[in-house]
């Protein structure tokens, strides 16, 4: 267990500033995929999640666009959104020249209108939204049809540990999913930049 992730556990998402975050946000391995190992992980596993020929996809809670990044360059049409926003202008200057919309508003609706996906992404933001049911009803009707989700989630902290079990994100999915596929990813240290002791995961849903 990281003392980053013990920090957060500790504070909880309510409590976490994260405009303030912002600047700091790519130190830690997983977030800015600075080192060369952590970001091949994650476009592998990204390759494997998103589909083979270009997609629209959405990007909630992109942070600074780390994973937007890496999907655009394997071709795919990106829209981001994140709250803060200091997060949403690293995301802009991280992807300057790509296939890639960046808007300030809300994971949970985001303002995008009628516009639908091919994919909605979602890293690590589930768990931070106060009625998770719901949101997984909207984030669905934001696809097209065969569209995919693709929760990347886990559970964090040693004391009080917070977060979503994989078990509980897939009984909340079961009125809205199609195929569901859960990977495990705390056992590939490689994506962390560390070995890790929590539970961490991803979720494909395709519908």
């Amino acid at each position: 267990m990281t003392n980053e992730s013990d920090r957060r556990a500790a504070l909880g998402a309510d409590a976490i500033d994260w405009d303030a975050e912002a600047a700091a946000f790519d130190d830690e391995p997983d977030h800015g995929l600075r080192d060369p190992e952590v970001r091949a992980a994650w476009a592998e596993r990204l390759t494997a999640w998103l589909p083979g020929r270009p997609a629209d996809v959405l990007d909630l809670g992109c942070g600074t666009g780390s994973l937007s990044l890496l999907a655009a360059e394997r071709g795919h049409r990106v829209t981001g959104v994140d709250l803060s926003a200091p997060m949403v202008r690293r995301a802009r200057a991280k992807l300057a020249g790509r296939d890639a919309v960046f808007l300030v508003g809300d994971a949970a609706a985001p303002p995008v209108g009628e516009q639908r996906y091919d994919v909605v992404l979602v890293r690590h933001v589930l768990w931070t939204l106060p009625d998770p049911a719901r949101v997984l009803r909207h984030w669905r009707g934001l696809l097209r049809p065969g569209g995919r989700l693709v929760l990347v989630e886990g559970m964090w902290g040693t004391v009080t540990p917070v977060g979503i079990p994989a078990d509980r994100l897939v009984g909340l999915l079961e009125p809205v999913a199609g195929q569901v596929r859960v990977e495990r990813l705390s056992e590939d240290a490689r994506l962390w930049g560390r070995r890790v002791d929590d539970e961490r995961y991803a979720v494909v849903v395709t519908t």
